[in-house]
This record gives structure tokens, C-alpha cells and sequence, in this order.
């Protein structure tokens, strides 16, 4: 069985549909602290079965013993995390607590029960502003802020719990870059709590009339029309990530890191485009002032994924556009009805 940290969320619950799809057993802890409940009953209409969960935190020791004292854990994917960069320099502290303490917790109950392989949930961010484009894994790290810390703080434990027993643990660090998209059945798709801190659910939120206009930070920076380049990965090319990198883990020791990524960077103003023809909506935006510590363009070298994973993303920026507007124009706008009408 493999247990799933933080499987509530939006890069978590897709894993979980491909762990089932794929037919490996799997578990969810999750806190709910920035997910819903509902997210684990909706993998269930997608995949026919109840998705076993514990509501926890990772955090609480003695719940990750009595976790792998009662459930016969092999492996765990780890996703348990805050992640918003505004939010972290507000609240470094939080963000410290939660993703570094909360992960050597983790570890620290993995070791006690024998349970040494561990898929991470890293991020881009940990490149900081790179040098040049596309990035590789050797390239320099560094970070900006706390979540970014945060993110680099928990990948150096994770390699030096990795030297501290030599060919004892499994662990694979996946660097992702923009995770995008929805699930193609519109049932479960990237849900933000207040404000979004990504482009897609507010261009989405645009679309839907929500929000009067998109503020694109920046337009000016050498790129083919002065906006912001990244690299956009579907999630569910992402969640297939995963499993790649656990098959690769159960034949391989030791320690893996994997950017997973597109390698195709794509502008905001692309963005936008795309997702006016997906939804058929227009979507207004405003040139802003660019925001300090944004970079020009940030996008994947993924060789390294496909050549030892045999991993490759498969869909295309119309594909996420598609897929994410038919979760916002469905569940999500259904979800946001619910919670206004609570507050009313």
C-alpha cells in the first residue's frame, strides 16, 4: 500500500486516480487544512472505489506510528504542504512548522517502521532565477522566499537522510514546474481557497465572469510578446509522473531527482488565448507592472525523465485549457455557488 500525504489536493487527488487506475492500493492523510473533503468522495465516482483516508497531520508523530503500525505501508508519496509564496513571507515560520518539521516527522516515523521509499513532492522553485533556459537538474539552487526554502530545506534532508544509510533508502525528488488542468471527467481540478496563486484558476475565474479582468504582471520582458514565460504541465501527465518514478524506485536505491515538465514554454498572453478558444469566454486582462522576483522565462530540460523514467508529458496547452475549463464551468463553479451561499 502506498500512503499519499496531502491526497486531498489538487495534485495529490489526481495521483490517487492514477494509483487506482493503475491498480496499486493506496491510502490518504490529509488535514483538509486547503482541501475539501468532497475531493476523496469525487475520485470515487471516477474510480468506482472508496478511497480509504485518515483525516491527520503529518505532524503528529504518534498518528504516523500508529498509521504504519496498523497498515502494511511500502511506499509514500508526500505532497503534505503549504504552498503559497505570498502567504510564506507573511508567515515563514507556518511554512518552516508545516513543510520542513512535518516532513522530517514523516521520516523520522518511516525509518522507526522500516518504510524507505519515498516519492517527494518538489518544485521548480528551488532554481530560483536561472541563469539560462532549459534548466537541468545540475543547475545552481537557491530560493527567493520561505515556501522556496522551504522546498530546498526539505530536498537536502531528504539527501542527507539518503548518505546517512547508503543504499537503504529509495527516494525520488520530482521538480515540477507549472501544474495545470483538470481530470478529464470535470470532477476534480485545482481548487484554490480565496485568492489563486496560480495563473490558470484565475484566468478560469476570469472566464466565468467572477472576476472582471486578468492583471498580467509585467510586459515587458524579452520574451516574444513581453509577458511571462513557463513551463505548463497537465496534471495528470504529472500524477503519471509519479508512478514512474515509484516503478523506477522499487528496482533502483538511492536518490533520484527529475524535473518534470513539458520542456515548451509558453507565454501568458498564449495562455490566455488558449483558454478564450477552450471556453468560447473572453478574457480581459491589464498589462501591470512586473512583480518583484518574477523571472522572465523558466522552463524544463525533461530528458533526464524520459530517458531514466520513460516519462513524457502528453498533453498539449489546448488540452489543459480544455480540460481545465470544464472543471470551472462545472464543479468548481458548483462549489464556489455552495460557499457563497453559506456566507450569505
Amino acid at each position: 500500500m502506498i500512503l499519499v500525504t496531502g491526497g486531498a489536493g489538487f495534485i495529490g487527488s489526481h495521483t490517487c486516480v492514477a494509483l487506482a487506475q493503475a491498480g496499486i492500493p493506496f491510502m490518504v492523510l490529509d488535514n483538509f487544512c486547503n482541501s475539501r473533503r468532497s475531493v476523496l468522495e469525487r475520485v470515487e465516482r471516477i474510480t468506482g472505489a472508496p478511497v480509504p483516508f485518515i483525516e491527520g497531520d503529518i505532524r503528529d508523530t504518534a498518528l504516523l506510528q500508529r498509521v504504519f503500525a496498523e497498515h502494511a505501508v511500502e511506499g509514500v508519496i508526500h505532497f503534505a504542504a503549504l504552498k503559497s509564496v505570498g502567504e510564506s513571507v507573511r508567515e515563514p515560520l507556518r511554512y518552516y512548522d508545516n513543510n520542513v518539521a512535518g516532513t522530517v516527522a514523516l521520516l523520522g516515523a518511516m525509518r522507526a517502521a522500516n518504510v524507505r521509499t519515498l516519492v517527494f513532492s518538489s518544485s521548480a522553485t528551488v532554481y530560483g532565477d536561472p541563469a539560462s533556459v532549459p534548466i537541468r537538474e545540475d543547475f545552481p539552487l537557491s530560493a527567493t522566499n520561505a515556501y522556496g526554502w522551504s522546498k530546498l530545506m526539505m530536498e537536502q534532508v531528504l539527501a542527507d537522510v539518503d548518505a546517512s544509510e547508503p543504499g537503504q533508502w529509495r527516494i525520488a525528488r520530482l521538480r515540477y514546474f507549472n501544474p495545470v488542468g483538470a481530470h478529464a471527467s470535470g470532477l476534480i481540478g485545482e481548487d484554490p481557497q480565496g485568492l489563486p496563486n496560480n495563473l490558470m484558476p484565475f484566468v478560469a475565474q476570469v472566464a466565468e465572469g467572477r472576476r472582471e479582468f486578468l492583471s498580467v504582471f509585467g510586459g515587458d520582458y524579452p520574451t516574444q510578446d513581453g509577458t511571462g514565460e513557463r513551463d505548463y504541465i497537465h496534471v495528470c501527465d504529472l500524477a503519471e509522473g509519479h508512478l514512474a518514478a515509484l516503478r523506477y524506485l522499487r528496482q533502483h536505491p538511492g536518490l533520484l531527482t527529475v524535473n518534470l515538465g513539458t520542456g515548451q514554454p509558453t507565454s501568458v498572453l498564449e495562455m490566455v488565448r488558449g483558454f478564450e478558444q477552450a471556453s468560447g469566454r473572453p478574457v480581459p486582462y491589464q498589462i501591470m507592472p512586473r512583480r518583484a522576483g518574477d523571472v522572465a522565462a523558466c522552463w524544463a530540460d525533461p530528458s533526464r525523465a524520459e530517458q531514466l523514467l520513460g516519462w513524457r508529458a502528453q498533453h498539449d496547452i489546448a488540452a489543459m485549457c480544455r480540460d481545465a475549463w470544464r472543471w470551472q464551468d462545472g464543479v468548481a463553479r458548483q462549489l464556489h455557488g455552495q460557499a457563497a451561499a453559506q456566507r450569505v
